[in-house]
C-alpha cells in the first residue's frame, strides 16, 4: 500500500501563513486553540485579516503559551 500524497501545497499562499498545526482544540477557559494559540475569533477571521493584522497575531502568539492549561487525557490521566 502506498503512502497518501501530501497535499499541503494545495493550500499554500503567498501571504503570511497560518500558524495552524492541525491540532484544533479550543481550551474553554482561555478560548485559545491548544495547537496554534489563536483565539477562536482570530481563527475564524484569519482569511479576511490584513497582512498587518496577521503579523500582530503572529507576534503575540509566544506570549500566550502560559494561558493554556494542557489536558492530560487517556491512560496518563487515569493513572493519577
Amino acid at each position: 500500500m502506498s503512502k497518501p500524497e501530501n497535499t499541503d501545497h494545495i493550500w499554500a499562499r503567498a501571504e503570511i501563513e497560518s500558524p495552524c498545526v492541525k491540532i484544533c482544540v479550543i481550551e474553554p477557559k482561555s478560548r485559545l486553540c491548544t495547537g496554534c494559540l489563536r483565539s477562536i475569533d482570530e481563527i475564524g477571521a484569519w482569511s479576511q485579516m490584513t497582512p498587518e493584522a496577521r503579523q500582530e497575531v503572529m507576534a503575540d502568539l509566544p506570549s500566550r503559551a502560559g494561558q493554556i492549561t494542557k489536558r492530560r487525557g487517556g491512560r496518563a490521566a487515569r493513572l493519577k
